[in-house]
């Protein structure tokens, strides 16, 4: 399962508040704020695709790469929407392509992908993306 980041469909979307303390002197939001949007999205699309229980499991995705693109500033009062998709699914990892979008114009601020590592929390060691991880999240993004 590899999709061209261009051509991803983002079905799952997380309303962001944005909260005073993210605007920086400039007046937009601090681009390591965006961080934080990203995870509150990463969270809820792994509750929402793998069960809120998968963090208390003992194989558990963890952050192994993350990067940014930049394009336009976020200023504060903007309705903010974080929208997450698998694009790729390997042995022991998946990317997750995310994005910040104004809720109402759909105007792409910022895209950022995640390489996630299943990591073994007893062994701390990297492993093999259980089976039904894997089932999961191919039919979530299939749209089942």
């Amino acid at each position: 399962m590899i999709k061209n980041p261009a051509e991803a469909t983002f079905r799952h979307k997380i309303d962001i508040q944005i909260r005073f303390n993210d605007v920086d002197t400039f007046g937009h939001i601090n681009n390591n704020v965006y961080f934080a949007y990203y995870d509150l999205g990463k969270e809820k699309y792994l509750n929402d695709v793998l069960t809120s229980e998968f963090h208390k499991r003992p194989i558990v995705p963890v952050v192994a790469n993350i990067n940014a693109d930049f394009f336009l500033p976020i200023f504060y009062g903007t309705q903010v929407q974080v929208e997450t998709s698998v694009v790729s699914i390997g042995t022991k990892s998946f990317t997750l392509l995310q994005q910040a979008v104004d809720k109402e114009e759909g105007t792409v601020f910022c895209q950022c992908k995640s390489v996630m590592v299943c990591f073994h929390t007893e062994t701390q060691t990297p492993v093999e993306i259980p089976e039904d991880y894997k089932i999961a999240i191919e039919a979530y993004e299939r749209g089942e």
